[in-house]
């Protein structure tokens, strides 16, 4: 299991935090070499399916994925998803989760992921799995509550 765990504080408010995170279609411009497509009609929420496909020419893999858990924000601007990744070769799961930040307007994002390669033993490849995919994440993380919405 490589599980590992990205945090970040924005100035957005949690509900557009939440917007921009769960807009599956802006992860694309985050992630290089990787297209999203949802698979679901909107709006999302449980069972909402897509899948990143990561390649170049006509080398690459599928990624499907499946919201779990969706928990948008409430009035206490806490929110909360789980997706489960369900394909055959990258396996595993995500949790994203906004909180308001205390007497400001601005907000607290975690995401916290297991990422498995079917047919990679964790013992061997866990950490090296983790320490290449936790600075790509920070960067998708970053650039997603950075970016004009």
């Amino acid at each position: 299991m490589a599980l590992f765990l990205v945090e970040r504080t924005t100035a957005l408010p949690p509900a557009e935090a939440w917007r921009r995170l769960t807009t599956w279609e802006r992860h694309t411009a985050t992630v290089p070499l990787t297209r999203i497509e949802v698979l679901t009609p909107p709006p999302s929420g449980v069972g909402t399916a897509f899948v990143a496909r990561t390649g170049i020419g006509g080398v690459g893999f599928a990624d499907p994925m499946r919201v779990e858990e969706w928990q948008p924000p409430g009035p206490d601007g806490y929110a909360r998803c789980r997706l489960v990744k369900t394909g055959r070769v990258v396996l595993g799961w995500a949790e994203i989760e906004v909180r308001p930040l205390p007497d400001t307007a601005g907000s607290r994002v975690r995401w916290r992921e297991d990422l498995r390669v079917r047919g990679l033993p964790d013992a061997l490849f866990s950490r090296p799995t983790a320490l290449t995919a936790r600075p790509l994440f920070a960067r998708a993380l970053t650039t997603l509550l950075a970016d004009p919405a």
